[in-house]
């Protein structure tokens, strides 16, 4: 019999949005170190080809413009717009300083830290004016923002009128077989890899508690829909594994 996982973190349906926040602190906090490269090896790199999926469906001015990226972790969605985008700037904000540092090291890296400003903030009051950016991105951070409405509200509102907001998001397949299989894979497998690489194995545990309880695409469209985003279209990508998700500022 496999033995229970210690301290393993209660399920997302069980903890109180502020139980949760401290939860998600905790998590993101001690899992820096390997983050980047379990989540390549964990995805098969498809992490990679799906960030730069949601980038090429960027709309930016002719002459430049300027991209927000929302809980942009180690900032990968950040440098692959810039890379794709040599005219925008680019703005990441994340509320756990302990993932930005490794982000900032990598933008030095790649030669792009005049054009993209990492900075510690809350997804839930965005730290600028109305109508500032040309598209507000978020990229496998929304399931762990509690309140999802709040957060892409505030997106939408630091976006100009006809900016595009995006949420690329891991979801839980809706076919009986392949959920048979991405259930085994990520609450056996996955964790189980994870412990070989991870101070903090459990938290690959609440990676897959936070994707199967995540909202189906008709459900999360609708609450893009409600926090006051027009023509919401929606791009499966791989199997169902991950959704991209557009949303249009009114004009």
């Amino acid at each position: 019999m496999e033995k229970p996982v210690e301290n393993k973190y209660p399920s997302v349906k069980e903890v109180s949005d502020e139980e949760r926040i401290h939860m998600v602190k905790d998590i993101f906090s001690t899992i820096t170190g390997k983050y980047d490269f379990l989540n390549h090896f964990l995805s098969l790199r498809r992490d990679i080809a799906w960030r730069r999926f949601a980038v090429r469906k960027m709309s930016f001015p002719c002459k430049g413009g300027r991209f927000l990226d929302v809980a942009c972790g180690t900032g990968d969605l950040s440098i692959d717009a810039a890379l794709k985008f040599p005219g925008i700037t680019v703005t990441g904000l994340d509320f756990i300083k302990e993932m930005l540092d490794p982000g900032k090291v990598k933008v030095i890296g790649k030669g792009l830290q005049e054009r993209i400003d990492l900075m510690q903030g809350d997804a839930l009051y965005l730290p600028f004016q109305d109508n500032t950016f040309d598209v507000a991105g978020i990229a496998f951070g929304i399931r762990n923002i509690p309140d999802r409405g709040r957060a892409l509200r505030e997106m939408a509102r630091v976006v100009r009128p006809g900016g595009q907001i995006m949420v690329l998001e891991m979801a839980f397949t809706r076919n009986w077989f392949s959920n048979l299989l991405y259930h085994t894979y990520l609450n056996h497998l996955l964790p189980r890899i994870a412990k070989w690489f991870s101070f903090n194995p459990k938290a690959y545990y609440y990676l897959a508690d936070s994707i199967m309880n995540f909202p189906s695409p008709v459900e999360f469209s609708r609450l893009m829909t409600d926090a006051g985003m027009a023509d919401v279209e929606w791009y499966k990508l791989t199997l169902g594994i991950t959704y991209l998700y557009v949303g249009i500022k009114p004009g």
